[in-house]
């Protein structure tokens, strides 16, 4: 054995001793070996904030190989991830294995591919000690935070709390959004659409109401002014007044960095951040492709720049002149601002697929799952950032009608450019532009029907996890590699709760936060939380101390916590029990949900006399097809969602179809859906057989 490369993990260290061949050995350290204690602070706070960093408990034999490896050979490569992260476990590996962190010892790889490892091979340096000491400051924040008010909540409310820097923020957002729902109040508005045909096309097309003859906007508040509206354009005549027609170019969406893959995947593909973070990692890590071995498909997929490598923007455009032909090849080069509110870290490239001609499609025969789809979703958008515009012809007709104007708008696309291949997705709901029947000033219309809708103004949307990352991406606050343990923690410690794909408050998490605003209001300000990131920023690029940027957070912190004590003491919050709908069986209470060690269960109201307990069950609605009984929902071992009977053992309905409130027009059971939005409804009634498709009972 002459050299040793040390990365993180054992499927890295297979795809990269494919491409280092002999003369080397590959090993992983299986992510951090050194880290802070877990049972106290282990942080010094009288002699400089020094850490004190321990071996992690279990990982002594796999320390004990390292050593012995990295002592019989001539030289030694830390190749960990290129992130502070993988610097931190880089420093701690060169301690433990007593290498110089000057020394020229330490490689990056953007992409796990032959080019990549070889060219990161080639250009060796030392221990970057201002990304190290970024995130050893980050490191001993966190810290400081949740172990000194972790114990504070425990006193204060109950055992088994935490807060943190980042994640308190994060609940603040969503308990903020949900006040603002609460405390919202619906106004009343109505829309005027006529539904008009031209004279030479029987087509028709809707025009909305939106001024008087002069021009001047016109807001509709109330039913009687809708009426109003309708009565004096009782037989008027509807002509075209002017038309406006213009050209619309739109340019495809950027490639992925990691905050927008994990919006866009949890839009298009349902998946949490923290899912297609691992599906990520193994794309990025290497996976065996059929008659290629074993290789990485994307680039680094912790990054928040999107600088690409001229080879790759070459290599793309040439597969989108191969496939789609030259029109649809971007003449210029794209440049992107970055959306964070910060500067990007321009270390890594966008996420990218690392071979473009690899197409998904080549891919799905060799990978399967969440890996697959990632990867065809980091493919086509990575393409389509490279493709033509998308070209369309906009029209904008005014009618006039009595003393009022109506608009009609739509577009025509010209040439498809990017849109062929992909489209980004938007959280919000936008009306959607229909192709107008050929029109002319002066033309006049028939009316074919006027509807006066009433509607209400609605409330802000509850945060999804695509728009939570997206929220704190905007405001400065964590990081790519925060996003997802931040949402996982704040559900774990129920704060938050998943309904659907809409992230609420508990109240738990309302009565945490609360104490926090009104005793640690500095902690879960966006605006500090932002600033302490840009600090982290300053560490990193070499321009701050630190010692110093800890010292100025501590001491402000400590005699706020301080400070909260004196104004808490002897005072504890009560968190009031969630009543449920279950009736304890024993004693008759109305049974309330309590959150355990293994997550919520339901238990009697009455303990110590009653210790009934019970798990939470949730009702899908419907009726069981063999026997009448309730569906409930349940999970399998992997967490995928199917409904079974409650009878359950006594009775063995399963499905993976999802129960309706629609009964079957043959024998009144109840109705399932199967698939997505194109599906079916079917009837389980063993010997029934009645199917249809899902388009038509909607409309129904």
């Amino acid at each position: 054995m002459s050299k040793l490369v040390i990365v993180e993990s054992p499927a890295k260290a297979k795809t990269i001793r494919k491409y280092l061949g002999p003369g080397y050995e590959v090993t992983a350290s299986m992510g951090h070996i050194r880290d802070l204690p877990q049972s106290q602070l282990g942080i010094d706070i009288e002699h400089g904030y020094a850490p004190q960093y321990i071996n992690i408990k279990g990982k002594e034999k796999l320390i004990k190989e390292l050593k012995s490896m990295a002592k019989e050979s001539d030289e030694v490569f830390l190749a960990t991830d290129p992130d502070r992260e993988g610097e931190a476990i880089s420093w701690h590996l060169a301690n433990i294995l007593g290498l110089d962190p000057a020394a020229e010892n330490r490689v990056t790889f953007g992409e796990i591919t032959k080019k990549g490892v070889t060219t990161g091979m080639a250009a060796p340096r030392a221990i970057d000690m201002d990304l190290f000491n970024a995130q050893q400051a980050r490191r001993i924040l966190d810290r400081l935070v949740g172990y000194k008010l972790s114990p504070f909540l425990w006193r204060k409310v109950r055992r088994g709390l935490s807060a943190g820097r980042v994640q308190s923020v994060a609940v603040r957002l969503i308990v903020d959004r949900e006040k603002e729902i609460e405390s919202f109040v619906p106004e009343e508005y109505w829309n005027v659409d006529a539904v008009l045909s031209p004279p030479s096309s029987k087509r028709q097309f809707t025009a909305r109401l939106f001024a008087d003859a002069s021009g001047k906007k016109l807001e509709v508040k109330t039913g009687e002014e809708a009426s109003a509206i309708e009565a004096a354009l009782k037989g008027a005549e509807y002509s075209v007044k002017s038309i406006t027609n213009s050209k619309r170019r739109r340019q495809p969406a950027p490639p992925f960095i990691t905050s927008t893959m994990q919006q866009e995947a949890s839009r298009r593909l349902g998946f949490t951040a923290t899912r297609t973070m691992r599906a990520a990692q193994t794309l990025y890590e290497g996976v065996e492709i059929a008659g290629q071995g074993t290789m990485g498909l994307i680039t680094y997929m912790r990054t928040d720049s999107l600088r690409i490598a001229d080879e790759a923007v070459a290599a793309a455009k040439e597969y989108i002149s191969g496939a789609w032909g030259d029109a649809y090849v971007c003449k210029t080069k794209r440049t992107y601002k970055s959306r964070s509110a910060t500067a990007a870290q321009d270390a890594h490239e966008a996420v990218r697929p690392t071979n473009v001609a690899l197409t998904p499609d080549e891919v799905d025969k060799s990978v399967s799952g969440d890996p697959a789809k990632l990867y065809r979703l980091i493919w086509s958008r990575f393409v389509a950032s490279q493709m033509s515009d998308c070209l369309q012809d906009t029209v904008s007709a005014d009618i006039a009608a009595a003393d009022y104007l109506f608009r009609a708008s739509g577009y025509v696309v010209t040439f498809d450019g990017f849109t062929a291949l992909y489209e980004e997705m938007s959280d919000e709901k936008e009306k959607k532009e229909t192709a107008l029947p050929p029109l002319a000033e002066g033309d006049v219309l028939k009316l074919c029907e006027l509807k006066p809708e009433q509607k209400f103004t609605q409330p802000p949307a509850r945060y999804t996890e695509a728009t939570l990352i997206r929220a704190l991406e905007e405001n400065g606050i964590g990081r790519p590699s925060t996003y997802a343990p931040i949402i996982t923690t704040i559900i774990d410690r129920d704060y938050v709760e998943r309904e659907q794909k809409k992230l609420v408050p508990t109240k738990l998490g309302r009565i945490i936060n609360d104490l926090m605003m009104a005793q640690f209001p500095s902690i879960v300000d966006v605006k500090f939380s932002a600033q302490m990131e840009k600090n982290l920023d300053q560490i990193e690029s070499g321009k701050a101390d630190w010692h110093k940027t800890i010292d100025d957070f501590y001491k402000d912190f400590d005699q706020t916590l301080q400070k909260a004590e004196e104004n808490m003491k002897d005072q504890k919050i009560k968190v009031p029990d969630e009543e449920s709908d279950e009736i304890c069986e024993l004693c008759g209470r109305r049974m309330v949900i309590k959150s355990g060690r293994y997550g919520k269960f339901l238990a009697c109201p009455g303990f110590p006399e009653c210790k009934n307990t019970k798990r939470i069950v949730k009702d899908a609605g419907g009726a069981c097809p063999k026997c009448g009984s309730r569906i409930l929902i349940r999970h399998s071992k992997k967490g995928r969602v199917y409904y079974g009977c409650e009878k359950n053992p006594t009775c063995d309905f399963m499905t993976w179809n999802e129960p309706t409130q629609q009964t079957c027009p043959q024998c009144g059971s109840t109705l399932f859906k199967k698939g997505g939005r194109a599906g079916m409804l079917l009837c389980e009634k063993e010997g029934c057989g009645y199917t249809a498709p899902l388009a038509s009972a909607k409309k129904e």
